[in-house]
């Protein structure tokens, strides 16, 4: 029986450095446009956003932030941030509105995407790490106000 060999020439696949590959991490701007935060605290009051996202908005630091639900229509949830002196943000006096209205609780991950022009687009994952999928129950949002707290419809 007569044994193969076979012999590789030039570079295989996987193999050696291309040109075209990104650079490191390292030497990439920073951009932080997605984030998320797990309610280990009574969900309720003021949350921490992570300081890297402040810091990404340093010198732009905004009074207050409008956060829309995913999936619970056009909303905009106004909600004042807080700026401690050291780098930390807040989010402050409307968060508790918007966080009985989509059901925000303990053990909760909340993911934020910054959208640009102080939006914040959320989603919001139950403990079992499933997201929690939502659908307006009032479709002319131009009347309601904050203390008008009406939540968003948890479909079956």
């Amino acid at each position: 029986m007569a044994s193969t060999s076979r012999t590789r020439t030039g570079r295989g696949r996987g193999r050696g450095r291309s040109s075209s590959l990104p650079p490191p991490p390292s030497t990439l701007p920073l951009i932080i446009e997605e984030f998320f935060i797990v309610v280990y605290e009574d969900p309720l009051v003021k949350k921490a956003l992570p300081k890297k996202f402040a810091d990404y908005l340093d010198g732009q630091e905004p009074a207050k932030v409008y956060l829309r639900a995913a999936d619970c229509g056009p909303r905009l949830w106004t909600v004042e941030v807080l700026f401690d002196g050291q780098g930390r943000m807040y989010l402050d006096k409307g968060w508790e509105n918007f966080a009985i209205a989509h059901g925000v609780d303990f053990g909760c991950y909340v993911h934020f995407k910054y959208e640009g022009d102080d939006v914040l687009t959320v989603k919001v994952f139950d403990g079992t790490m499933c997201r929690r999928y939502y659908y307006s129950d009032d479709e002319d949002t131009d009347d309601e106000s904050d203390d008008d707290v009406k939540p968003c419809i948890h479909p079956l």
